[in-house]
C-alpha cells in the first residue's frame, strides 16, 4: 500500500514520462507541465507524476538547474531517512566487492553518481581516504547525513577510513547554484590526516596520489583493467604513451616487460609526476618527453622513430554536443598519425573518455583514420570503463569510456 505523500508535486509531459519509465532519472525544466503552487526549498524532495497523475518517482529539486528533478527512488513506499541511505551505501559497496578483485578494493570508485542512485555524487577511494565530488544541490544538503554513513559502512566491513576529502573545485557546481571549494569534511568527533597526499597500488604498480591538487579526484581509476590489457602485450616492444598524465599506461607497459617506454605529455607537472612514479616502481626502462602530442606525432613521422606500440589516452576533447565535430577531427588526427607511424604488426591502444564522442562516432573515426593511413586494424580487445564505474542502461551519460586495442596490419 502506498504511503501518504507529503512532497510537492511536479507533473511532466509525455516526453519526460517516456524517459523516466525507460530508466533515466532526470526531469528537465522544459518538460514540466505543472509545478507546486508554493516554490519548494532548493535541494529538498519532490514527487514526479505523469500527465495523468501516475506516480513516476521521487527526487531532489534543483531550482537553478535545467535538470529540475533528479530521481532517487521509483518506490512510493520508500522513506528517505538515514536507514535508506545506509542501505544504498551498503548496496554500492557490496556491488564493488562482487565485481572487483579483492586487491582492487583499496583504490576504486565507491559511488558513481546516477549509476548508484546517488545523483551528482562521486566518491573515490584511495587507500584510507575517501575523496568526494558533489555536483547536485540535493546531495550537497545530504552530506551531513550521508558522509558519516559512508565511512561507517566501509569500516563495518573492516576497511580503514581515516578521512573524507571534498574536491568541489568544479565549474559545474555553478549550474546548481553551488560555490566551488575543497577541503576535509569534518567527520563528527574525528581528526583528519595532516597530508593531502597518499599512495595507491593498482595492477601491482604504485602511484603517488595528490588528491588535493590532482585532476578530478586525484587519479583516474576507470582504466584499471585497460592498463592491465596493455601490460599483457607490452613485453619486448618499444612503447610510446601519449597524454601520459601520471604515467599510468606507460608504467604498466614498462612493468609488463617493454623493451623501452617513452611517456609523453604537454604538462611539465604531469611528466614530473610520471617520473616520480617510475622511480617509486624501480622502472629504468622509461624515458620522458614534455611535448604536445599533436606536434610530437608529425615530428616523429618526419624524423623516424623506434616505436611499435602507441597508446593514445587523451583528455576529453569535447564536453558538449556543439563541439563534437571538432573533437572528432582531433581524435582522427592523432589516430591517423599513430597508424602512419606504426609498422605493420605494431600495436595501437586508443581511448576516448568523452560521453559525447559516442562509440558509434569513435568507431567511424577509426575506420576513416585507418583508410587514410592505408592500414588495416586487427581488433584485439574492445573495453569500457572498469566495473566500479558501472554503466546504467537507460542513462547514456554513465557510458563514457571507449578503449580499443588493435594490431596494425
Amino acid at each position: 500500500m502506498k504511503s501518504t505523500r507529503n512532497y510537492p508535486v511536479y507533473k511532466v509531459n509525455k516526453h519526460a514520462e517516456g524517459l523516466l519509465v525507460g530508466g533515466h532519472p532526470w526531469v528537465y525544466e522544459n518538460d514540466i507541465l505543472e509545478s507546486p503552487e508554493a516554490e519548494p526549498e532548493n535541494g529538498t524532495l519532490a514527487d514526479v507524476v505523469s500527465p495523468k497523475g501516475a506516480y513516476l518517482g521521487t527526487g531532489f529539486i534543483s531550482l537553478k538547474s535545467k535538470i529540475r528533478v533528479r530521481l532517487i527512488s521509483r518506490n512510493a513506499n520508500d522513506t528517505f531517512d538515514a536507514a535508506f541511505w545506509r542501505r544504498r551505501a551498503e548496496y554500492a559497496w557490496s556491488y564493488r566487492k562482487t565485481v572487483l578483485e579483492p586487491d582492487d578494493l583499496s583504490a576504486c570508485r565507491v559511488i558513481f553518481g546516477e549509476a548508484d542512485q546517488f545523483p551528482g555524487l562521486t566518491v573515490d577511494r584511495f587507500g584510507s581516504i575517501l575523496v568526494t565530488q558533489t555536483l547536485s544541490v540535493g546531495m550537497e544538503k545530504l552530506k551531513p547525513v550521508l558522509f558519516p554513513i559512508l565511512a561507517e559502512v566501509l569500516r563495518a566491513d573492516g576497511q580503514t577510513i581515516d578521512g573524507i576529502y571534498e574536491r568541489n573545485d568544479e565549474a559545474l557546481r555553478a549550474k546548481e547554484g553551488l560555490e566551488q571549494n575543497k577541503g576535509w569534511f569534518e567527520l563528527p568527533g574525528e581528526a583528519h590526516p595532516a597530508s593531502t597526499q597518499t599512495e595507491i597500488c593498482e595492477n601491482g604498480v604504485f602511484y603517488h596520489v595528490d588528491f588535493e591538487n590532482g585532476q578530478k579526484t586525484g587519479f583516474f581509476l576507470d582504466q584499471k583493467y585497460n592498463r592491465r590489457a596493455v601490460a599483457r602485450i607490452a613485453a619486448g616492444h618499444t612503447v610510446l604513451d601519449c597524454f601520459t598524465h601520471t604515467g599510468s599506461f606507460a608504467l604498466n607497459a614498462a612493468k609488463g616487460g617493454a623493451a623501452r617506454v617513452t611517456a609523453a605529455d604537454i604538462s611539465a607537472e604531469a611528466i614530473a609526476m610520471a617520473k616520480r612514479n617510475a622511480e617509486r616502481n624501480g622502472l629504468d626502462n622509461m624515458d620522458f618527453l614534455c611535448e604536445d602530442t599533436f606536434e610530437l606525432l608529425p615530428r616523429l613521422e618526419k624524423e623516424g622513430h623506434p616505436y611499435d606500440f602507441i597508446i593514445l589516452d587523451p583528455p576529453a576533447f569535447t564536453k558538449a554536443r556543439r563541439t563534437v565535430e571538432n573533437a572528432m577531427r582531433g581524435y582522427k588526427e592523432i589516430n591517423y598519425r599513430a597508424m602512419k607511424l606504426l609498422p605493420r604488426g605494431g600495436y595501437l591502444a586508443t581511448a576516448s573518455c568523452s560521453h559525447f564522442a559516442t562509440e558509434e562516432l569513435f568507431i567511424k573515426m577509426l575506420h576513416a583514420a585507418a583508410k587514410d593511413a592505408h592500414r588495416q586494424l586487427r581488433q584485439i580487445e574492445v573495453r569500457q570503463q572498469a566495473p566500479d564505474h558501472p554503466i546504467l542502461w537507460g542513462v547514456p551519460e554513465t557510458n563514457y569510456l571507449k578503449f580499443f586495442l588493435f594490431q596494425v596490419i
